[in-house]
């Protein structure tokens, strides 16, 4: 009884926003073989059993062969029992009638009952669950083989009607487009669109940057009946039905979610704050070319902190820095970080390094680590430039362009070395560190890249000009 490989999309209409606007109509086969699928049929032992296990029930009928099984079943469809193994007592099986054979599953218990990856609060749920499983894989095998071919995901037409309405709302104004948040107008129904019909309005709208993106899917429960955002299809099951991505909300089966194309538009409700969070993410969801908190930040340092002595070196209040970073997660592009709060801006150099540390996905990518520390060790300059050259190009546009501007701003700070004493080699050490790290956790590794890790960023400081 194989965890079905399903995912969900909610079968409720997108939206009531217009009452002649009609939702797609999803295909109902699957659902109708669900509601066709046999019910579990519980088999009480009429005795009580010494040394039951005290999470099973009166279905437990003890020690007993498959064919005593076999017999106590019945021949009828979706009966079930438990029982515990001859050959190796101490392990225990379902016994359960379907197709007009006894099927014999190992079964387990840490706390919930699984005989594969779902896990169930009860027995009932889990036979439940099995028994829509293997009637619809039985009955719809080849339907279910062929559901990602003729997916709705690439014809999404039923979403125009709304398209309009919600990019007007999207690209309102400049700031407001950031957000990407069509929630708290006049409370309206368009509040309710479903991720497929916000894609839609996102994909048209010109002001949105277009950074390439993968879904973050994540094995999700839906309650109700749902249907996939991918091929329209019902999502069986009564636990782990599909998949859900946790930045934009589109709802998948686990198998179609390998043809969704990396087109993730995330949602600013789902992002729950600045730092920690995937730059791509970040920047999607913010419709902005660079972490917000990067443009202020710098925009800050270059206005008032150029020519301090140290700058980035030096390191501000711990207490202060954690504060600019709480700001930026609670207050987003509002974030007050003025003189007049943090008069020293080695608070904000501070929360600057902090941002970049904290991305689980370095600005240098783990992808492109390696190919950068191969570049640095390159003995002839020309060689090792464009060695340099061509590994930036395989950076995330998002990565890359958030990286040229870093490069650019930290060149202005090697401009004013006469007052704040730094130059390319000293930044590079402050910053390789923070800007590429090792993808396996290893301290031996960053002490031997250090070097080359400074070397990379200097070269990047001192030829910004050339490289993007």
């Amino acid at each position: 009884m194989a965890a079905s490989s399903n995912s969900s999309l909610s079968g409720s209409s997108v939206s009531s926003d217009a009452e002649e606007y009609q939702p797609p109509i999803w295909k109902s086969y699957l659902y109708q073989l669900q509601q066709e699928a046999p019910r579990p049929k519980r088999i009480i032992c009429p005795r009580e059993v010494e040394n039951r296990p005290k999470y099973y029930g009166r279905e437990f009928h003890g020690i007993i062969s498959r064919e005593q099984a076999d017999e106590l079943l019945g021949g009828v469809e979706g009966a079930y029992i438990l029982r515990e193994s001859q050959r190796q007592p101490g392990c225990y099986t379902l016994a359960l009638r379907f197709g007009n054979q006894t099927l014999n599953y190992r079964l387990f218990h840490d706390g919930k009952h699984f005989v594969g990856e779902k896990r169930f609060e009860s027995i009932h749920d889990l036979v439940t669950d099995g028994l829509i499983t293997l009637y619809i894989e039985t009955k719809a095998a080849e339907y279910i083989s062929k559901m990602t071919t003729n997916p709705i995901y690439e014809h999404i037409g039923y979403a125009t009607l709304l398209r309009e309405k919600v990019s007007r709302r999207l690209s309102r104004s400049k700031n407001e487009s950031r957000k990407a948040n069509v929630t708290n107008e006049e409370h309206t129904s368009v509040e309710k669109i479903s991720s497929l019909v916000r894609r839609a309005a996102l994909t048209h709208n010109d002001n949105h940057f277009n950074y390439e993106k993968t879904h973050n899917f994540k094995v999700h429960t839906f309650r109700g009946p749902h249907w996939c955002e991918y091929c329209a299809n019902f999502m069986w099951g009564l636990i782990a039905q599909g998949v859900r991505c946790s930045d934009c909300g589109l709802n998948v089966h686990k198998q179609c979610s390998k043809h969704v194309p990396n087109d993730c538009q995330p949602d600013l409700k789902r992002i729950k704050k600045v730092y920690c969070c995937d730059l791509t993410t970040l920047v999607k969801a913010h419709n902005t070319q660079r972490p917000m908190v990067v443009d202020i930040c710098i925009r800050e340092i270059e206005a008032r902190g150029l020519k301090s002595e140290g700058l980035y070196r030096v390191s501000g209040f711990t207490e202060h820095i954690e504060d600019v970073k709480m700001a930026f997660d609670r207050d987003g592009e509002k974030a007050d970080i003025s003189a007049s709060i943090y008069p020293d801006i080695n608070i904000i150099t501070g929360a600057l390094k902090l941002y970049f540390r904290d991305l689980p996905i370095p600005l240098i990518t783990y992808d492109t680590y390696s190919k950068f520390i191969e570049a640095a060790k390159i003995s002839n300059a020309d060689e090792r430039l464009e060695a340099v050259h061509e590994v930036l190009l395989l950076l995330p546009p998002a990565h890359y362009e958030t990286l040229r501007y870093l490069m650019i701003h930290l060149r202005k700070v090697t401009m004013n070395e006469k007052d704040n004493l730094m130059n390319a080699e000293n930044l590079g050490i402050v910053f390789g560190p923070t800007l590429m790290r090792p993808p396996e956790d290893s301290t031996l590794t960053t002490l031997h890249d250090m070097r080359y890790q400074k070397l990379i960023v200097q070269i990047l400081i001192e030829n910004e000009d050339v490289l993007f």
